[in-house]
């Protein structure tokens, strides 16, 4: 299973790294990973995590 999220505008890339920490300690804390990234022009990040399947 594949999550996305959106962090919202963040100028500024420290501010930026911090956001994407917190939500990636946040989904790990629901079992999911962080698979990959992209920060867009317009100074917002989307995040795609993968959960592994639970039967």
């Amino acid at each position: 299973m594949y999550k996305t999220v959106v962090i919202e505008y963040t100028p500024g890339a420290d501010k930026m790294a911090e956001k994407i920490e917190e939500t990636a300690n946040a989904m790990y804390e629901h079992g999911y990973v962080l698979v990959t990234m992209s920060i867009t022009g317009s100074a917002k990040a989307i995040l795609v995590f993968k959960k592994d399947r639970e039967d």
